[in-house]
């Protein structure tokens, strides 16, 4: 390995690490069921809050509020990873680096 592939590596590298700390700060807001789950995801896909409405708790359908939760953890952690991929194909020019998106 040469010289210059040495530290094209260490740029890109230090380029990683400065975009996972950016995708850390990103926070994405997701809805199911017209707004009674909502979801905050950050760009590492790390669920930062979950909040679901009052009206849609009913103890004899819990079902039903477990498919809402469901779609929206599904939802965001989709937006998530979309954003995050971007973000890193952008970075390394379409390279596919092996534990990257």
């Amino acid at each position: 390995m040469n010289l210059s592939m040495i530290k094209k590596a260490r740029e890109l590298q230090k380029n990683l690490e400065k975009a996972q700390k950016e995708l850390g700060k990103v926070v994405l807001e997701v809805e199911s069921g017209k707004g009674a789950v909502k979801i905050k995801i950050n760009g590492q896909q790390k669920i930062l809050s979950l909040t679901i409405s009052p009206e849609v708790i009913n103890p004899d359908k819990p079902k039903d509020l477990e498919k809402l939760i469901m779609k929206a953890i599904e939802e965001a952690t989709d937006k998530s990873q979309k954003m995050a991929a971007k973000q890193m194909k952008e970075l390394t020019g379409g390279i596919k680096i092996p534990g990257l998106m």
